[in-house]
């Protein structure tokens, strides 16, 4: 197979699948759902403010064919920062729902100045990686069917960041890029070790990581300190920021594309993963495929989220 791997058009159907999406409200997030459902899947959009949530639902809505049932859209509240909101919402989800077939790890925060989760934990490596992976840890058992999957985006940054395994909150020395830097790569190294989990278990679930390159969205925007904001205009003026419509194109392949491999890490088809019309496979940066950080990150994770994340095998033990 080339390196390019899927284009736009078809997404293959996705009727009767069960599909939860973080950040739904807008950017990737939001057109991921809509995609998602538009072809047929129940999406479950995960947030936090139940405003905004209401209006991607019914944005969404307002594209289905007449006659579509509402209750394929349900909007659910969860603060991927706080680590009790993360269990509220797990539970409210495994009783209202039998089996997921989708979980796409896409909510971020980028760049604020330095603050601390409820829990105590940089506020970046909390929601960027700490809420996903207690909550692909409180769902997994959950992810059942034929083809169950978990798609966690990460950025093309990951290569710049280093876990800082002496200083994770950055109580000595802190710098908001640095910092989105380490959340990024600990959502690629998670998104492998992951899939190395799974396939020593031979469970059934997929893990794909996944990048927009440099999309066009609010987040260069939103909580932002000056340096990211800068380089957010300038990449605007350069135009080298790629609309929505194209930066969503990885992690729906990862969520749909019929040629997907676990352990994949989908990116844009241009020149340096910036952007492009298609995506294709990419290689992560060293530190993602090293065993020992995957163990390393995976137990660090599990003691500071208090998820013990189980992965049955595939005669469900």
């Amino acid at each position: 197979m080339s390196k390019k791997v899927w284009t736009a058009e078809p997404i293959p159907d996705q009727t009767g699948r069960v599909a939860v999406v973080t950040g739904a409200s807008s950017g990737l997030g939001l057109a991921t759902a809509n995609a998602l459902a538009k072809n047929g899947a129940n999406v479950v959009l995960a947030l936090r403010n139940k405003e905004r949530g209401e209006r991607a639902r019914a944005e969404i809505a307002a594209g289905l064919p007449a006659g579509d049932p509402a209750g394929r859209l349900r909007v659910r509240l969860v603060d991927l920062a706080d680590l009790d909101s993360v269990r509220a919402f797990a539970d409210t989800l495994r009783a209202e729902c039998r089996q997921l077939d989708l979980l796409v790890n896409n909510a971020g925060l980028m760049a604020p100045p330095r603050t601390l989760s409820p829990q105590g934990h940089e506020i970046q490596f909390a929601t960027n990686h700490l809420g996903h992976f207690a909550l692909t840890g409180l769902l997994f058992d959950l992810l059942t069917g034929d083809d169950p999957r978990v798609v966690t985006i990460t950025s093309v940054t990951h290569h710049l960041g280093r876990i800082h395994w002496d200083d994770l909150d950055g109580a000595r020395s802190y710098s908001p890029t640095r910092y989105y830097y380490q959340s990024k790569l600990a959502n690629a190294i998670f998104g492998t070790e992951l899939h190395r989990r799974a396939t020593a278990a031979a469970s059934p679930v997929t893990s794909v990581l996944a990048h927009p390159g440099y999309a066009a969205t609010a987040l260069f925007q939103a909580d932002q300190t000056g340096p990211m904001k800068v380089i957010g205009r300038l990449g605007d003026l350069a135009r080298l920021g790629q609309p929505v419509a194209r930066g969503v194109l990885p992690q729906l392949c990862a969520a749909t594309g019929p040629d997907v491999r676990g352990g994949d890490y989908l990116g844009p088809d241009g020149p340096f993963e910036i952007r492009g019309a298609g995506v294709r496979r990419a290689r992560p940066a060293k530190a993602v495929t090293d065993p020992e950080n995957g163990r390393r990150l995976w137990e660090l994770s599990e003691r500071l989220t208090g998820v013990a994340f189980t992965i049955p095998n595939a005669a469900g033990a």
